[in-house]
């Protein structure tokens, strides 16, 4: 599996509680693989300008034509804040139909990166 480095975001650091997303998106083509790892590349570049956002990794796993997210947000409301985000719904809409998406949440107290890093990737292992 292939990681990004970490993508800081305005909560970057702050402590407390967060929720962890983890998503996978599996598309039917492997020739849509090049227009997705762009479009999350977008994303990332704009991750700073996310309310709630502490910071994600991108992933993939080009063999199994598996790409994705693990990110950490102050609450569900970032979260959410980020699915209704006009950019985020633009690429959501653009492959809606081409593939599969799974994804899972978790809460927890405090933020480590490397135990995030390893339930996530214990997560896309198993599924």
């Amino acid at each position: 599996m292939l990681r990004s480095s970490w993508t800081p975001g305005r909560e970057g650091g702050r402590p407390g509680p967060v929720l962890v997303s983890v998503t996978a998106f599996r598309p039917d083509r492997i020739t849509d693989v090049p227009g997705i790892r762009r479009a999350a590349r977008m994303l990332a570049a704009s991750w700073a300008e996310l309310d709630g956002a502490h910071g994600m990794w991108l992933w993939a796993q080009p063999l199994s034509r598996r790409v994705g997210s693990v990110a950490v947000w102050r609450d569900e409301s970032a979260l959410h804040g980020f699915v209704a985000w006009p950019p985020h719904v633009e690429i959501v809409r653009a492959y809606r139909g081409r593939g599969s998406l799974t994804s899972l949440t978790w809460q927890t107290e405090t933020f480590d990166p490397a135990t995030t890093w390893a339930r996530a990737r214990s997560a896309l292992k198993a599924g």
